[in-house]
């Protein structure tokens, strides 16, 4: 079985489990549960691993906590940003878990103790709260404590008996795992919450954008970070090296910040290559101190309210001055758009995904468009295929900023024909094939007929900073083509038949009436 195979079947096999275990409660609910669990297992075998340094007398496990030297914890804490004795390794807590009647209060000590253990270290912000969305005392868990434990042994015996084996340096099909978990219950999740999470492909255009030309970049940032899809998409993409500083991002919602920081624990990035942020990343920004960032990746909330003009001090906010006006108060695009301008550097380039609409409407939107267009920041749009998104048919644009371009034309990219995703049963899907010819246009920004279009500064101007690609792609002419002259020829021989047919039934008749 090749490797991918093999990731397959476990993929195959975890949502088997995590279908199992949540009985009657719904996917999206019960998701903490089994990715918590899961980042439980990880971060136990990954500590046991590093304990034991691949020492085959030591069993981490089977010693007993009253035998941890302190300085052992210290330097532990130091290094992995977190300590777990061996009662509370997730194998241990899993064993008994059946049995347990306290189980569900044993858990919450547990997390609540790994927490706890990296307060006053470097480690402590990117640690804290990480469980604080496996609430073992959910009723979604169950009405009564016997019920609730009953669950929570499911879940744990359901993630232990997954084939993973970190001794194996499996530790990517632990992220793998995680990532397909989170994908399948976005996709399943429909419009309550699948927005949270880019699918892998456009994740996979969007970081190469980002990272395009670049040998190397000091940190990447993404603005409204999600489940960190798009900052651990660049991860692969790219050799870890080329990421000098490492992954930055913000996310206002709790419990996916929580994902976030899981996610990158589990794609092997160490606390202090990484700093998720909770908050708003509009008006309470986190990194004004960090940037500029050489790569940014975003795919923000569409048109989604913000304070805009109710706040009179944001138009000073050195964000969102230069453009001397703010994004309308009902739609946020062009803030988030701003934002992120403000925090790319002067070599670096943005790849953020945009609600269409954007790009053509008047008022405040088209104000901040001069802006960008006149000051040389827009290097290309591209409009993607429908559908590409979960939760959203809407077929979304990626604009691309930059603050090097050598020339002030504007290149218009249309990837919404069919040469340019595959059609799914839910959602479509873009393969490694229509990403290359995708990034082949953008490296070269040659004109490709009905596809891409590079147009000069003025152009653009002449159409009042319309900076929508159908109105600078023409569409192909799918209509089908018609011979007059052949079509006029059939008229005159079918009108002919009608005429003699007539003729051949009033002989007919007549005869008939004589």
């Amino acid at each position: 079985m090749t490797g991918q195979q093999q990731a397959e079947a476990l993929r195959r096999e975890i949502w088997q489990i995590a279908n199992r275990v949540r009985g009657a409660v719904d996917g999206w609910d019960f998701k903490q549960f089994v990715l918590g669990a899961l980042f439980y297992r990880f971060i136990s075998e990954n500590f046991t691993n590093y304990i034991e340094g691949g020492d085959d007398s030591v069993d981490y496990a089977a010693m007993s906590d009253a035998d941890i030297p302190d300085e052992v914890k210290v330097d532990a804490i130091k290094t992995k940003g977190y300590f777990i004795y061996p009662s509370q390794l997730f194998q241990n807590v899993a064993k008994a878990a059946s049995k347990n009647d306290s189980l569900n209060t044993d858990l919450a000590e547990v997390f609540s103790a790994i927490e706890a253990s990296a307060s006053g270290y470097p480690s402590e912000e990117d640690i804290i709260g990480l469980f604080a969305d496996f609430d073992t005392t959910s009723n979604r868990l169950g009405n009564t404590v016997k019920q609730k434990n009953e669950r929570l042994a499911e879940v744990l015996k359901g993630v232990e008996s997954v084939t993973l084996n970190f001794d194996e340096n499996e530790g990517d099909l632990f992220g793998d795992a995680y990532e397909f978990l989170i994908s399948n219950y976005a996709a399943n999740a429909g419009k309550s919450g699948g927005e949270f999470f880019t699918p892998t492909h456009v994740s996979k255009l969007i970081a190469k954008l980002a990272m395009h030309n670049q040998t190397s970049v000091n940190k990447i940032y993404d603005p409204a970070a999600g489940s960190g899809s798009l900052l651990l998409q660049a991860k692969d993409e790219f050799d870890k090296h080329i990421i000098e500083d490492g992954f930055f991002g913000q996310e206002i919602n709790y419990t996916t910040y929580n994902l976030a920081r899981m996610n990158m624990f589990l794609h092997n990035i160490n606390y202090d290559k990484f700093n998720i942020q909770h908050g708003n990343t509009l008006m309470e920004p986190h990194f004004g101190d960090d940037k500029p960032f050489d790569a940014i990746v975003s795919n923000p909330p569409y048109s989604v309210n913000w304070k805009g003009s109710d706040d009179p001090t944001l138009i000073n906010d050195e964000r969102f001055a230069p453009a001397g006006v703010l994004a309308p108060k009902s739609k946020a695009d062009f803030a988030f758009v701003l934002h992120a301008l403000h925090y790319l550097s002067a070599k670096g380039r943005a790849a953020i995904v945009c609600f269409p609409g954007i790009f053509y409407r008047g008022g405040a939107e088209l104000k901040i468009r001069k802006y960008l267009v006149d000051n040389n920041f827009v290097e290309t749009v591209i409009a993607l295929a429908p559908n590409l998104f979960f939760g959203t048919t809407i077929a979304v644009n990626i604009l691309v900023l930059a603050k090097n371009k050598t020339d002030t034309a504007v290149q218009f990219i249309d990837a919404t024909g069919e040469e340019f995703f595959r059609k799914g049963t839910n959602n479509n899907f873009m393969e490694d094939r229509h990403i290359a010819e995708i990034m082949k246009m953008f490296d070269t920004k040659g004109n490709v007929p009905h596809v891409a279009e590079t147009v000069p500064y003025d152009t653009i101007v002449e159409k009042d900073y319309n900076l929508s690609v159908s109105a600078y792609v023409e569409p192909k002419d799918t209509r089908e083509v018609v011979n007059i002259k052949e079509l006029n020829a059939k008229l005159v021989t079918t009108v002919a038949k009608i005429d003699q047919l007539r003729a051949d039934i009033d002989a007919i008749v007549a005869e008939i009436e004589a």
